[in-house]
């Protein structure tokens, strides 16, 4: 029996234009009816995910900046930050590198120093409450997420950099453009865990989507972990199944369908 549905919103859930499925405040009312909690697990800011799920936040479950705050039916039951003197590391080492800005995701506030319009342009998709610094080394706030907008593909670039502080934290490639550094212990797959156990649901009564690198842990926390048809290779690679429609023809909503748990 599902008990819990958990799905990443880019690439997953979202279409190439960032829209919901059309239906999706019915199908979440429907599974909400028969006592299925319905998660986000994103990298994106707690903040952006309230907004965009406000007629129904208060039913949900969000795993936020990749897994670093969870809150469930508008309760925060955890935050993780970065150690502040690896930040500072972290902040040197990407104003070096070439095309790539920086975001220090807080548990209310996006920080950028950047003023590079196609880089706010894309910020502004993924976080509705960011704060433009003059100098990112005096930001107070306790940092959840060290986020790179890397242009030239994290893939292929920006991740080498923070390879090596593996032993520290947990760099993460969420899509062609984004590379995240979050807590050692942080990613969506520790929060799913926590708030498997601390609701009493079993990975056999999880159903979880995903279609990128910073889904990779998450994915290992269900026996019923679908990767989308449109996913990464490693993550289709790990996936027990595979969404028979992409992430543009609401192939989310669809194998809920096909599994008799939403009309």
């Amino acid at each position: 029996m599902t008990k819990l549905i958990v799905t990443d919103m880019d690439g997953t859930l979202l279409d190439d234009h960032r829209n919901l499925p059309a239906d999706i405040w019915k199908v979440i009312d429907q599974l909400h009816q028969k006592d299925i909690l319905f998660a986000v697990a994103s990298g994106r800011q707690f903040q952006t995910l309230a907004d965009i799920f406000e007629p129904v936040k208060d039913k949900m479950l969000f795993m936020a900046e990749n897994g670093t705050i969870v809150v469930h039916k508008s309760e925060v039951i955890s935050i993780m930050a970065l150690d502040k003197a690896l930040v500072h590391e972290f902040i040197g080492i990407a104003r070096g590198l070439d095309d790539c800005h920086i975001v220090l995701c807080g548990a209310e506030t996006a920080f950028v120093e950047s003023t590079d319009e196609r880089f706010l342009n894309k910020t502004r998709d993924y976080f509705h409450h960011i704060e433009i610094v003059e100098d990112l080394m005096t930001v107070d706030a306790d940092v959840l997420k060290f986020t790179v907008c890397d242009f030239k593909n994290p893939e292929n670039y920006s991740f080498k950099f923070f390879e090596p502080f593996s032993d520290r934290c947990k760099p993460a490639i969420a899509s062609e453009v984004w590379l995240d550094v979050m807590p050692l212990e942080a990613n969506k797959g520790a929060a799913l865990q926590k708030m498997q156990q601390k609701l009493g649901i079993e990975n056999t009564e999880t159903l979880v989507f995903g279609d990128y690198m910073n889904d990779f842990e998450m994915m290992q926390y269900s026996v019923n972990s679908y990767a989308m048809v449109n996913a990464h290779p490693e993550i289709l690679a790990i996936s027990k199944f595979r969404t028979r429609l992409d992430n543009n023809h609401n192939g989310v909503v669809e194998t809920l369908r096909e599994l008799g748990l939403v009309q």
